[in-house]
Formats: C-alpha cells, structure tokens, sequence
C-alpha cells in the first residue's frame, strides 16, 4: 500500500479544505495510506476527515522570548526527521505559503509535491520579484513536481521560472453527489419569487475577497429602487466591518449575514445569482459550485474567469461601479445559461492528472 503524507494549517471553513477532504477521499478510494500533518489540529471541517487518516500535529513553537522559540523548533525538526524521512512514497505540501508544511512534505517523502491554490502575480500585484522571493522561501525547487489548480496560475509562474519542467496542472475533485444531497437542508430562508437573490460564499477577508465592493454596489441599487437581497455565507477577520459598512449604508434589509456553514449548499439553492469581488484567486471552488448547482455568475476577473464566460456568466472589472452594473442588469433582464456543466468529466479529467502527479 503506498503511503502518502500531506500537510495543510488547519481545517477550518474553506475552498483549499474543502478540496484536500475531496483528494483525501480519492486516495482512500485508491487505498492509499494517507496521513495528514496540520500545524494547528482544528478546524470545522476535522469532522469530515475519515477515521482511517492519521492526523499529526506539527504546531510551531509560539514562546516568546526568541531564542528558546527557535531552541524548541529546531528541537521538533530533528526529531521529525528522525521519525519520518524519506517513510512515504509521496510528500504533499497543500498548503503553499507554509514553510512547516514544504518541510514536512519535503523530509517525509520519496517524491515531494508542492500544490499551488493562488495566483502568486495577481496576489503580489505584479511585482514579480516578491513572486520569485515567496517560492524561494518555501523551497520550490527542492520539490519534485509542482502542481496549480489554476490554468492562469501556471501561466503566470512560467513566467518568472521560465526554466522549470516539472510544473503541472490539476483542478480540485468535487463531491457532487453530496453536494446535490445537501442543497436539501432545511435554513430559515427560504425562495423568494419577489425579489432577486445574490449570493457571495467566502472568507471575510478584505485584501482578497473585497466584499465591501458587493456591499457598495448594494447601496447604489438600492438608491436605484430595486429589491433584491444578498445572502453573505462566511466570516472573518473583516466581518465586523463589513457589518459597520452595511449599517452606515441602511442596508440591514438588503444584505443577510448568515455566519460561516459547513453547508452553503442550500443558500444556492434559494439564489437566482452567485457573486464572486475577489481581487485575486486560484482557481475558485465556487465557479465549480456554481456550474455544478446550474447558478450563474458575476465575478471579477480573476484567474480562469474565461470558464464563466462560456455562456455561465458576467465576468466584471476588479471594482464595485462594474459589479453594480452586472448586478443591476441581472435584475432587470436575469441570465440564462447556455451551457450545462458535465462534472462527472471534470472528475474524470482531475483523476487522470492525479495519475500523473503521484505516479
């Protein structure tokens, strides 16, 4: 039985999760062995992790007086070392911007992997030097193959490592089935046929989801006299100040907070339009979700916007005056889409390029 071990920071609520649980399931499909390293042992989403994965925790030291800290650290590092080089087949480091987890993926297998979620030009503005310096900081060049969810990521990083051979492309899996059975759970909203319903699913996080653009654009279609509704699914470190915002804007009968959940699904399903304000993105789990769901979408431009544009949605410039005009022409003319989805040879597809990457 092949053993592989993949590390990630913790299991909290959101896309890169969701989609480790699915790689997880996969290779348990496959009867892998798999272990799991996460540097805090937490997260919502530890429920969903099968009783048959090992979980280790790697938690950094956080004393603060600095040289016991690092005392301690290299303390843990030898003795990982010691325990686990070269003991799996394969090492994955899921999460990218984790040095702990390019270690631990690094010391632990035969062969090595670093995944990659984001868009590193989109999310260093740019500048490419800050792109170069982040994958020297995390080792990029000690892994085997490196792997991008994004085929607009891909492009962008041969753009700065125009040399590099061992660089390969794979969408996330997605659990369809169950995400059809979960649309069925009963919330307290329910459909409305009076008004148009918007729906954002993401972190609060204002650096990269930039969710005060939906709350702006909100403010101007209100002024305009539309009724409509936006169903905010998530929360973090911004959501007291989005909160602030819609407050300043009367906006408590327009915009729902709802919390962060487990499961969105059933907030599609009372959605007619799915909003996306990122500024930048891998490859976001919800256009999948989207396609999946049969929802349309207004998005920004962020990486792979052009699977939107195939008859699914709006794609949008990166402000709120654009996601205004998107969202106010989806009123007053809806969308259809032209275009089913076909998960099951997306799957297909992912599970073909996982044969390559681990073998």
């Amino acid at each position: 039985m092949n053993k592989i071990l993949i590390s990630a920071r913790d299991l909290k609520i959101g896309g890169i999760e969701k989609s480790l649980i699915n790689l997880i399931n996969y290779l348990l499909e496959r009867n892998y062995d798999v272990t799991l390293v996460l540097e805090e042992k937490k997260g919502e989403m530890l429920k969903d992790v099968k009783k048959n994965v090992k979980i280790i925790e790697y938690a950094p030291s956080k004393n603060k007086i600095v040289l016991i800290r690092k005392l301690l650290n290299l303390r843990k590092r030898i003795r990982f070392i010691l325990k686990y080089r070269k003991k799996f087949e394969v090492g994955i480091s899921y999460a990218t911007y984790s040095k702990i987890g390019s270690f631990v993926a690094r010391i632990a297998g035969k062969r090595s992997v670093l995944w990659c979620h984001a868009d590193y030009l989109s999310l260093f503005e740019g500048n490419k030097l800050n792109v170069y310096e982040f994958f020297e900081s995390i080792k990029y060049d000690y892994f085997s193959k490196i792997v991008f969810v994004s085929q607009t990521a891909l492009k962008n990083f041969l753009e700065i490592f125009p040399m590099q051979k061992n660089v390969y492309y794979c969408n996330n899996l997605i659990d369809y089935k169950k995400i059809y059975e979960q649309t069925n759970e009963e919330i307290s909203l329910k459909y409305s046929e009076k008004q148009v319903t918007f729906l954002n699913v993401g972190r609060h996080d204002e650096k990269q989801k930039k969710i005060s653009r939906i709350i702006e654009a909100a403010f101007k279609l209100k002024k305009d006299g539309y009724y409509f509704r936006v169903i905010l699914v998530g929360d973090g470190q911004d959501t007291k100040r989005y909160k602030r915002l819609v407050e300043k804007h009367r906006l408590d009968e327009n915009i729902i907070f709802v919390g962060s959940k487990t499961n969105p699904y059933p907030y599609f399903k009372i959605a007619n339009c799915v909003v996306l304000s990122s500024d930048y993105e891998g490859y976001p789990i919800v256009f999948l979700e989207s396609f999946i769901l049969n929802k349309p979408i207004i998005t920004t431009n962020v990486s792979d916007f052009k699977d939107v544009q195939k008859g699914r949605g709006i794609v949008v410039q990166k402000d709120a005056n654009s996601i205004y005009k998107a969202m106010k022409k989806f009123i007053e003319e809806g969308y259809n889409i032209d275009k089913t989805f076909d998960i099951r040879s997306h799957n297909e597809e992912v599970k073909e390029n996982l044969k390559l990457i681990l073998n």
